[in-house]
């Protein structure tokens, strides 16, 4: 079989192809399984080639992973280093272009992952990852195989991370994240589809160029993808802010500190609420975690306390079995085009007890913003969420009965 020559974002490389992969390129949805770490509650993707797990970033700006000692390198004045380095948030590292004499002619490129738990980072170099994946073609599941831009990592990095990961997949809104490359490496819509696995067990999925039509009927297919609200963007960062303007605790509006409270500053990074899968939990700024946990508090006057369990605040007497028939009151995010996201506000921590599942926030040290909120992956948990990058639009279901099982169309 001869060579495939792909064109992936000003870069041009060679693909080793098998059959297969060549006829799974013509423009269906490329799915790979998503997990949850019991250790780490981190989740992550399946599809280095080789079976590896990443570590899944919805504001990760690239792929990186460990890298053999002899891996291909650029040139620092190549299109692919500029490529890969475009996105790099200002402040992500400490380290700066100007520890690398970019004029040198042996000057191969560097670029600068970071561990999104621990805000760590490294100056690695650029390099290109075979990754695995499988093609959804109608009632066929077909493998692929495809290449995409990275960087290689250091061992510093992997504090804190699953131990069997290989690194992080960046899944961000930006040109070298992981949607991007393969959406445009197999010439599909700029959309792709997340739905995580619950906490309890199964799996979950990302579909890249897909999602509702793999997850949910025909009609609620249709009507995820024709309501979506827009993602807002700062200049500081590729993560996802949703436009929330209030919180409702058992239908009653919460008195946040200000109005305005959970708004984005498009500038200076600072406020709003991010989509995050790194952080287990929603976590609030101290002023509007104080103001929501005082109105859940008192809507939950009646359920039993039980003491509390970290890093949970307010915990409940609730059994595994009697938990969801008790008065627990729903949290809903309210957001633009009064439309109401639904989110799950107590977590089953032990057979005994239940918390309220918010935390708040004590410090955001990788870079120089703070947002409102982090909406953490547990309040999402087999839920599809929907991205089109080119719309600059997201869409959410709610709990989906069969959980994130993949369906022929």
């Amino acid at each position: 079989m001869w060579p495939v020559v792909v064109v992936l974002c000003g870069l041009v490389l060679v693909l080793s192809s098998s059959p297969t992969s060549t006829q799974a390129g013509g423009g269906v949805p490329i799915v790979a399984p998503v997990g949850k770490d019991p250790s780490t509650s981190l989740y992550t993707v399946t599809i280095k080639a080789g079976g590896h797990d990443l570590v899944v970033d919805l504001s990760g700006p690239l792929h990186w992973s460990r890298c053999p000692p002899a891996h291909r390198n650029f040139p620092c004045l190549s299109s692919a280093c500029q490529a890969v380095n475009r996105d790099i948030p200002p402040g992500t590292c400490t380290f700066t272009s100007k520890f690398i004499n970019y004029t040198d002619p042996n000057c191969i490129c560097p670029t600068y992952p970071y561990n999104p738990i621990t805000g760590e980072c490294g100056i690695t170099d650029a390099t290109t990852f075979t990754l695995s994946a499988t093609a959804l073609n109608g009632a066929q599941q077909e493998p692929v195989t495809f290449m995409a831009l990275g960087a290689c990592s250091t061992e510093l990095l992997y504090e804190t991370l699953p131990a069997d990961s290989w690194g992080v997949a960046g899944m961000s809104r930006l040109t070298q994240s992981l949607p991007t490359q393969v959406t445009s490496t197999f010439k599909l819509p700029r959309e792709f589809a997340l739905c995580l696995p619950w906490s309890g067990g199964g799996s979950g999925a990302v579909i890249f160029g897909g999602g509702p039509s793999q997850l949910l009927s025909g009609v609620a297919a249709q009507a995820l993808s024709e309501n979506q609200v827009p993602y807002l963007k700062s200049s500081t960062n590729g993560a996802y802010y949703l436009h929330v303007t209030g919180i409702n605790v058992n239908n009653a509006p919460v008195t946040l500190p200000r109005e305005g409270a959970l708004d984005l500053n498009a500038g200076s990074g600072e406020g709003g609420v991010i989509l995050s899968t790194v952080v287990s939990y929603t976590t609030l700024r101290s002023d509007i975690y104080r103001a929501l946990l005082a109105a859940f508090d008192a809507a939950t006057s009646g359920v039993p306390r039980a003491p509390a369990v970290a890093p949970f605040e307010l915990c409940f007497q609730a059994s595994s079995a009697s938990a969801s028939a008790l008065p627990f009151p729903g949290v809903d995010l309210l957001l633009d085009n009064g439309r109401t996201w639904s989110v799950a506000s107590v977590v089953q921590v032990d057979d005994r007890t239940a918390c309220f599942a918010f935390l708040e926030m004590t410090m955001i040290s990788r870079v120089g913003w703070e947002p409102a909120a982090l909406l953490g992956g547990f309040q999402f948990e087999d839920r599809l969420l929907l991205f089109d990058l080119e719309k600059e639009t997201f869409a959410f279901s709610g709990p989906l009965a069969g959980g994130c099982a993949i369906t022929s169309p």
